[in-house]
């Protein structure tokens, strides 16, 4: 195990904030939190994201304003010196930076949206697309009970001729995979995925509570 954190959802009225915390055994930060509406359509409004620590390549702090356009990274060079990028980005409504997991849990199946935008810092912010498309039906079980989640596969798209010669350089990004739970009340299970570009596949799960073990109720032998 790399880390542990949670995922923290708050709604007020139209508007959720949503918060995902990792923190890594090696003192390392992963610190995202996307404020959106859904008043019909799920729409970003804001997004900061903050990486530090060994376990990233390139610390970061990155916020976005989609209403505005103006995307802000602040990262350190190689020299350690401290840099920000600035960019005033034309921002769509379909952009998805801090909520992918959100729009799976709540996407129909017979009308998945082939892409979404989204802003990666690489450390100059930069505009691409993930294209989804859908792998199928997974089997799992919990507590004996057979399940199905739903295999997603999000691929970035770069775009321009970057995007013709990054596979050429072999700086085509990794695909990303999402599993959601079927049925009534959509949940996420997993997903593997990179956190930063050019980052390695991590796998993130759910994890079950672990009770300390109580006096009242250990059993004894005699």
């Amino acid at each position: 195990m790399l880390a542990s954190g949670d995922l923290i959802q708050n709604a007020r009225g139209d508007r959720v904030t949503t918060r995902l915390v990792f923190r890594f055994k090696d003192g390392s930060t992963h610190d995202e939190t996307a404020v959106f509406s859904q008043s019909g359509h799920f729409r970003l409004l804001t997004d900061h994201l903050v990486q530090k620590g060994p376990a990233f390549e390139q610390p970061i702090d990155m916020t976005i304003d989609r209403a505005s356009g103006k995307v802000t990274v602040r990262y350190k060079n190689d020299k350690g010196e401290e840099k920000t990028e600035a960019e005033q980005l034309e921002l769509p409504d379909d952009l998805a930076n801090g909520i992918i997991i959100t729009l799976l849990k709540n996407v129909r199946g017979n009308a998945l949206p082939p892409s979404v935008s989204f802003v990666a810092a690489t450390p100059k912010p930069r505009l691409v697309k993930l294209k989804i498309a859908a792998a199928g039906a997974d089997s799992f079980s919990t507590a004996g009970t057979a399940r199905k989640a739903t295999h997603y596969v999000l691929k970035v798209d770069i775009g321009g001729v970057a995007g013709v010669v990054a596979p050429l350089l072999g700086k085509q990004p990794p695909d990303s995979h999402v599993w959601i739970l079927e049925g009534e009340a959509p949940a996420f299970v997993k997903s593997e995925a990179a956190l930063f570009m050019g980052g390695p596949l991590w796998r993130m799960e759910l994890v079950s509570p672990v009770w300390p073990r109580s006096r009242g109720t250990s059993s004894t032998s005699r």
